[in-house]
């Protein structure tokens, strides 16, 4: 009863707020602009990466597998469309709308896309082997073209090494190159929009540096914070509101970064593993209850730090889902992994710099928790449970 009432103390201090308040309206849009980003998750493919597998053969030919939503790119529809939707659009076109629709998508991706041979760009054909399919037709989500566009070319006589390119029409490259003449294999990780190192085609393959695979994984850390993490920075935020004082903050940051270190190096070592149904809305869960406690008390409990620390262990298991995705080279994956982590912890760092910058101007004042404190967390917990039911629906 005295958790009701305190609850409705708060809600109705937070209905008396003037709707002119500057640092409320500020924080609440810097709130709600992650919610407004968010993917749907029920019913798109989960693609975080464009696969792509380049295999040069040894007749002298080259054949590339990119997995990508192809029926979001043939219609021009976001990759987190509805893909029931997707599939109904394409299946009403008539047969000839449909072909071109597919001749547009050829020449998106010889627009889009570049193989490189010592600088100069080589043509190719593209087709899509999982139309009509299994592949496509008996996908768990729905597809009417597939996820595989596979461009095949020859390789220039004479030619000492390769580079590839996709352009920002696409996610984040998850790049192989396999020469089966040489028995040689590569991996690298390149940015939409990026040109691959050079991959040569006689000789040894050069390793990447340490350095160079240190900052590509930095960068995807980085950004699987801001922006890309919506949950996880509302997460934060939630912790950011708990009280004026520094030293809450500095108890629960601690906790949940070690929380989540121990469970994503553990993941990505193979010695634990959730599948992401039940991780995903089990982490929008943690957004409600650590904003719906904002609400309930001004204070750091002596629990709150180990509940905390609890949902740094889920955050860690969902952190891990994009190295696993990714699939770490044996050789990176301890570099791969730490730097990776570092990452995530500038990105959580930015985030309470980005509050701090805000409303940290203000968090002494008499009014912070009816102004800025309640409406905030309520819209922190609203975001939460509207993820964790639109995820348990998944």
């Amino acid at each position: 009863m005295a958790a009701a009432r305190t609850l409705s103390s708060s809600w109705s201090t937070f209905v008396s707020v003037p709707r002119t308040a500057v640092a409320t309206v500020l924080v609440v849009a810097t709130f709600a602009t992650p919610v407004t980003l968010a993917p749907p998750v029920a019913t798109a493919h989960p693609l975080a990466f464009t696969d792509t597998t380049i295999v040069l053969r040894a007749d002298g030919t080259f054949q590339a597998d990119l997995i990508v939503d192809l029926d979001a790119l043939a219609l021009g529809a976001s990759p987190n469309a509805d893909d029931a939707e997707l599939v109904a659009a394409l299946a009403a076109l008539t047969p000839t709308e449909f072909t071109q629709q597919l001749d547009g998508l050829r020449v998106l991706f010889q627009r889009r896309v570049r193989f490189r041979f010592d600088g100069t760009p080589a043509p190719f054909e593209v087709t899509f082997p999982d139309h009509g399919t299994p592949a496509a037709t008996e996908s768990a989500i729905p597809t009417l073209l597939g996820l595989t566009a596979r461009l095949t070319g020859v390789v220039p006589l004479g030619a000492t090494e390769l580079e590839f390119f996709a352009s920002r029409s696409f996610s984040d490259v998850n790049l192989t190159i396999r020469d089966e003449a040489r028995g040689l294999t590569t991996q690298a990780l390149v940015e939409g929009g990026a040109r691959s190192d050079p991959f040569t085609l006689a000789g040894p393959v050069e390793p990447r540096s340490p350095w160079s695979s240190g900052g590509t994984y930095l960068r995807l850390g980085f950004l699987h914070i801001v922006p890309r993490g919506p949950d996880h920075i509302l997460f934060v935020l939630g912790l950011f509101l708990l009280g004026s004082q520094l030293r809450p903050l500095l108890w629960q940051v601690t906790a949940f970064t070690l929380a989540h270190a121990i469970t994503l190096s553990l993941a990505v070592f193979g010695m634990v593993s959730l599948p992401p149904a039940v991780v995903e809305p089990l982490i929008a869960l943690s957004i409600v209850y650590v904003a719906v406690e904002n609400l309930l008390t001004s204070r750091l409990t002596p629990w709150r730090p180990m509940v905390v620390f609890g949902f740094g262990l889920l955050h860690g298991l969902g952190f891990a889902v994009v190295l696993r995705e990714l699939g770490l080279p044996e050789q990176e994956r301890l570099f791969g992994l730490v730097t990776f982590n570092v990452g995530i912890e500038l990105g959580q760092l930015v985030v309470i710099a980005a509050a701090l910058t805000a409303v940290g101007w203000c968090r002494r004042r008499e009014w912070y928790r009816r102004r800025i404190v309640v409406p905030g967390s309520i819209v922190i917990a609203a975001a939460g449970l509207f993820w964790a039911v639109e995820r348990l629906g998944a």
